[in-house]
């Protein structure tokens, strides 16, 4: 049986232990805290970097705030734009993504790049070509012109930052359901993980897909998915800091950090159930340019679809 003097220094011993390991949480919890509070200032930085408001903004700003509120339906539309030196670029990939919180569902659904459709002040001509004449701006207008809707927020994305943003998450890995080789590349049929440039080029193929434009915007949206679910994952957190840097470098937006948080808490849910959508219509030649025309009928069901979506509880 121990003595009394050794029962005590044994007691202390164990003190003494406890302490150090509190003292080593207590330095991992502060590091911890630290490199958060790292985190949610360069989160700060990169959106005021992206930030770039629309015109159209301000009037807006009442109903936006009055759906954050209620947490009803929120419009978001994706450009995807090749921006070179000297050229403003067209949006080559136009997502118009419609997020029901109350459901938990997203309407998600490319506008082929060719469509035929009015831009407000230019006449009938392709939708790409609004961001030629007006940018984000003119984009937004034609798209909510054309679906009958309100876009509440945009981002444009520069599609060569595609290649830095797949690679600053590791990569994606997607479902190719037909084998191609494009651009230098082999793509097989099954499960493929795609680097940066593999995915740009992935996401461009249409010449060879007998579904045509449709069938690149599949493989487009099947791209944006796989970053989603890549950039929340556990293994992209260390790379958290390395995707602020791409994003704060390609990405335009009109999303401020105080709405940025309530779309992350409040409609996040909405991944839950993806709901894919095509716009069908049929190609047609006219004065030399080829165009994808899309008829009344096409386009009141679409609208129909969105409405119905917005409006579900």
């Amino acid at each position: 049986m121990a003595s009394r003097k050794e029962a005590r220094k044994q007691k202390k011993g164990k003190k003494k232990k406890r302490k150090i390991v509190l003292a080593i949480i207590g330095v991992l919890l502060l590091g911890g805290l630290a490199y958060f509070v790292h985190l949610y200032n360069k989160l700060e930085d990169t959106v005021e970097t992206m930030y770039a408001p629309l015109e159209s903004d301000t009037e807006k700003k009442a109903d936006i705030e009055n759906r954050f509120k209620n947490k009803d339906t929120i419009n978001v539309l994706l450009l995807g734009v090749d921006e070179r030196e000297g050229d403003r670029g067209r949006s080559d990939t136009m997502v118009f993504l419609s997020l029901n919180p109350d459901t938990n569902k997203m309407l998600m659904f490319n506008i082929p790049r060719d469509t035929y459709v009015n831009i407000p002040g230019r006449g009938m001509d392709k939708i790409n070509h609004a961001y030629a004449f007006g940018g984000s701006e003119l984009s937004v207008q034609t798209v909510e012109d054309f679906l009958d809707t309100t876009v509440h927020f945009y981002g444009k994305v520069n599609m060569e930052g595609l290649i830095e943003g797949v690679d600053a998450i590791g990569g994606v890995t997607v479902y190719n359901d037909m084998a191609f080789s494009h651009g230098g590349y082999d793509f097989p049929e099954g499960e493929i993980t795609l680097s940066g440039e593999e995915a740009l080029i992935y996401s461009r193929m249409r010449k060879q897909d007998p579904r045509g434009d449709l069938g690149r915007n599949t493989r487009q949206q099947q791209i944006i998915d796989a970053m989603i679910d890549e950039a929340v994952s556990f293994e992209s957190f260390t790379r958290v800091t390395e995707m602020l840097d791409v994003i704060g470098s390609n990405v335009e937006t009109n999303v401020q950090i105080d709405e940025m948080r309530k779309i992350f808490f409040n409609y996040r849910g909405t991944r839950k159930e993806t709901i894919r959508e095509e716009i069908q219509g049929t190609g047609k030649m006219m004065d030399g340019v080829w165009y994808y025309i899309v008829s009344d009928e096409e386009v009141n069901r679409i609208r129909t679809l969105l409405e119905q979506h917005m409006n579900e509880q």
